[in-house]
């Protein structure tokens, strides 16, 4: 598969304000790169904050909300079963207690219940005598079950966060995606969208004379450690209001002010809470939480969100790091059968990969197309069984194709063979019947191939160029690190030439390597990992500075994402 490294452009014009503004002259370099069009978007105070009043509809769900505390109406969460579903339900469930609301959560089960608000749900709701229903993370894609909930009577408001169809369900909309809505921020996540809807909705009971003496204004800040994890997990792009979220919510954790649920689940992870990071997040809290909703029932790590003790958040995120060790095994199994099914370098015309077997889990299969997306580089799609002979799949994308539209564009082309489809450009869901698998790979081909050019389907680093050996620091390191970098604001790497002085193999099979390499007359310590061939003398990197903590010693480290002979 050929490789292209790039660097990434930078913007003059906004690289001379920054470091007018006294910038930090590296982190001014990387902010111009990316999108940063002042030195105002450096900030991260909570006042930089985008207003809710510019939210479609935040403030009429406010009311609504309300009216229902007021009223003391019976309100019920439809969570969904993600991790960002999950600190969405857990933020809902959290704040509009605080406001003195009477509320409770219901998360669908993945294999039970499908997705999001279901004709079945507003039933069971109906039927537990809710008269408001509020769906966080979901319900854009509800028309019949918002349709059942009200003819049941009961009232509903959707916060999502997902691209919407042609026709959206007739209720009270709070999604930054929905036409006509003008919030700059298109990319909140859909704990960021309850969030947002919790502020509205505080400065309304505040409006109304509300609080007392007996019930004290909350302060919402207390919830921004749910928020930083599930924006992070749901790989939603770091703009520069989800940045602010993000790193209000890791000062709150690195200062040990979280919930116990969060700290415990860094501890399961033995990761260390005072130096939390974006990765934490994305790649040991996440992966916990969304293990139970992968595999059993996301109750369980709503539970351990809302835990009220350390004890009890101790015992559920064991639960869920036990489920999380049970999920790798079998994406490992699945990801093997996946694998054997495909050549090792597949035919240079084909642009997708579609993989099905009858034993698959489908609590699995987006991580699956995922591996296989990151081992190919194709726009991917993974189905396992459901009920009724049909098939549900996860698919995962590369950077040059939108997945959703790809799925809307074979929707449209073929009306009845995917029964129902949602996501964003790099994920997606869709349903088909089983025995139409191989009518859809051929659908599923034939559009990506008219959306993609050759150059698409070549993997491309993204770098910020070189850095001078005398940059090459731990100092400079800690200070990368100290930023909110993550989707749609990449964290920093770097591309230069090395001199190989020596290398040796580590971990029990010799699968990674550590090796010694200079640069105008300076050396550094490099991991490469997953590597265990032998490096030439010379090679081209991509890599990036860590500041690795090793027996209570800081030392630095180059992390090669990539390298080839020079």
């Amino acid at each position: 598969m050929p490789v292209k490294i790039q660097t990434r452009p930078v913007n003059q014009n906004v690289l001379d304000d920054l470091l007018t503004a006294g910038a930090d002259p590296l982190i001014a370099r990387l902010c111009a790169s990316r999108d940063v069009q002042s030195p105002a978007e450096l900030d991260d105070k909570l006042a930089g904050l985008l207003p809710y009043q510019s939210l479609t509809n935040c403030e009429a769900a406010a009311r609504r909300l309300a009216d229902a505390i007021e009223r003391k109406e019976k309100i019920l969460i439809v969570a969904d079963y993600d991790a960002d579903g999950a600190t969405a339900c857990s933020v809902g469930m959290s704040g509009l207690a605080a406001m003195g609301a009477a509320v409770d959560f219901l998360v669908p089960n993945r294999f039970e219940h499908g997705y999001g608000l279901t004709p079945e749900l507003a039933e069971i709701a109906a039927e537990q005598g809710v008269d408001l229903l509020i769906t966080v993370d979901n319900g854009i894609a509800s028309i019949a079950g918002v349709a059942r909930a009200q003819e049941l009577g009961l009232d509903v408001i959707v916060t999502d966060h997902h691209l919407p169809a042609e026709t959206v369900p007739d209720c009270i909309i709070v999604n930054p995606n929905q036409k006509g809505c003008g919030f700059p921020s298109k990319s909140l996540a859909g704990v960021g969208v309850i969030f947002y809807v919790l502020m509205a909705l505080r400065a309304e009971l505040r409006r109304r004379g509300y609080f007392s003496d007996e019930l004290k204004e909350p302060n919402l800040g207390e919830l921004l450690d749910l928020v930083a994890l599930g924006t992070v997990a749901d790989v939603v792009p770091l703009d520069h209001n989800n940045r602010i979220l993000v790193s209000q919510g890791l000062k709150r954790m690195r200062s040990g002010k979280m919930r116990p649920g969060i700290r415990a689940l860094f501890e399961v992870a033995r990761r260390d809470w005072r130096k939390a990071q974006p990765f934490d997040m994305g790649f040991a809290l996440g992966p916990r939480i969304n293990a139970a909703g992968r595999l059993d029932d996301m109750s369980v790590g709503i539970a351990c969100l809302l835990a009220r003790d350390d004890a009890e958040a101790q015992a559920l995120a064991a639960q869920l790091n036990d489920l999380n060790i049970e999920r790798r095994e079998i994406e490992q199994s699945m990801l093997q059968d996946a694998l054997n099914a495909f050549p090792e370098t597949l035919p240079s015309g084909q642009t997708t990969l579609v993989a099905y077997r009858d034993d698959f889990h489908q609590g699995v299969v987006g991580i699956v197309a995922s591996r296989l997306k990151d081992r190919f580089y194709r726009p991917t799609i993974v189905f396992a069984p459901a009920d009724n002979g049909e098939v549900r799949g996860s698919g995962r994308s590369i950077p040059n194709l939108h997945l959703r539209d790809a799925l809307d564009l074979v929707s449209k082309r073929h009306p009845d063979l995917i029964l129902k489809f949602g996501g964003h450009a790099m994920a997606a869901g869709l349903s088909i019947l089983e025995h139409n698998i191989p009518a859809f790979q051929t659908a599923f081909e034939e559009a990506v191939r008219e959306m993609v050019c050759e150059d698409d389907l070549s993997q491309t680093f993204i770098t910020d160029g070189s850095l001078k050996a005398c940059d090459i620091t731990l100092e400079q390191a800690q200070n990368l690190a100290r930023h909110v970098w993550g989707q749609g604001f990449a964290p920093p790497s770097f591309t230069d030439e090395f001199h190989v002085i020596r290398q040796q193999p580590l971990g029990a099979e010799g699968k990674h390597k550590k090796v010694w390499l200079q640069k105008d007359g300076y050396e550094f310590e490099a991991m490469f990992w997953r590597c265990s061939e032998d490096i030439p003398e010379y090679i081209r990197t991509v890599y990036r500075p860590v500041a690795n903590e090793w027996r209570n010693q800081m030392e630095l480290q180059l992390y090669i994402d990539y390298w080839e002979a020079a």
